[in-house]
């Protein structure tokens, strides 16, 4: 198969999945003539969801990106085995219609956190699986990349999983919390120099504590 077919696949999966996102979006019930008061009060009860779609919108999107880069930029051909990872991941990637309505609708309620971060975590979980084949793979011949590019990808890919785990343990203290490492996992990934402020935060730690030719705090592999 080639990886054009996977990726006409993922953008039409990616395009529907997106689009049902804002289905969820609904004013409440009103009466037909309102004033701009009533209005107003009506759509400060949907704001949750409109915060849900942004977010899971952006994180999709995210995905969609790492997504081509693997499959369609790195990898040159595509395997039964690659394929079948890829039907789990869109698995998933359907889904978040369903958490993210969970979310919007009940944002203050600590399992909905749990449920859309576990969507989150496996959805990340399954991206990397993917990218760990196609550049380890003996059957998949893929692009030459720098280790660097190696790295910045494993934390693009990793720190939404870390974001969700860490919103579903804080969720039992504050939502709140978890809902901003939500967005701050988006707001990474949307950065042209998160990584590299990542990379040199860990490299700074990793000097402190053991030295210029000490051992690692972080394994990109």
């Amino acid at each position: 198969m080639k990886p054009s077919r996977l990726e006409q696949l993922s953008d039409g999966i990616f395009a529907i999945v997106m689009t049902i996102l804002v289905f969820e979006i609904k004013l409440p019930d009103m009466a037909p003539h309102v004033n701009n008061l009533e209005l107003w009060q009506g759509v400060k009860q949907i704001l949750p969801s409109i915060f849900s779609y942004i977010l899971s919108f952006s994180m999709l999107f995210t995905y969609w990106r790492a997504h081509h880069f693997f499959v369609s930029v790195y990898a040159k051909n595509i395997d039964v085995r690659l394929t079948n990872i890829n039907a789990i991941f869109f698995l998933l990637v359907g889904l978040t219609p369903f958490s993210t309505s969970i979310l919007g609708k009940h944002s203050e309620n600590g399992l909905a956190i749990v449920i859309f971060g576990i969507n989150t975590i496996l959805i990340g979980l399954c991206l990397r699986w993917m990218r760990n084949y196609v550049f380890k793979s003996k059957t998949i011949k893929n692009l030459e990349i720098t280790q660097k590019e190696i790295n910045h990808g494993t934390i693009r890919t990793l720190i939404p999983v870390y974001s969700a785990l860490l919103a579903i343990i804080l969720s039992l203290i504050s939502t709140k919390i978890s809902l901003a490492l939500f967005t701050f996992a988006v707001l990474f990934n949307f950065s042209q120099t998160s990584t590299t402020i990542f990379h040199k935060i860990i490299k700074t730690c990793n000097n402190i504590l053991y030295g210029k030719n000490g051992k690692h705090l972080y394994n990109y592999d």
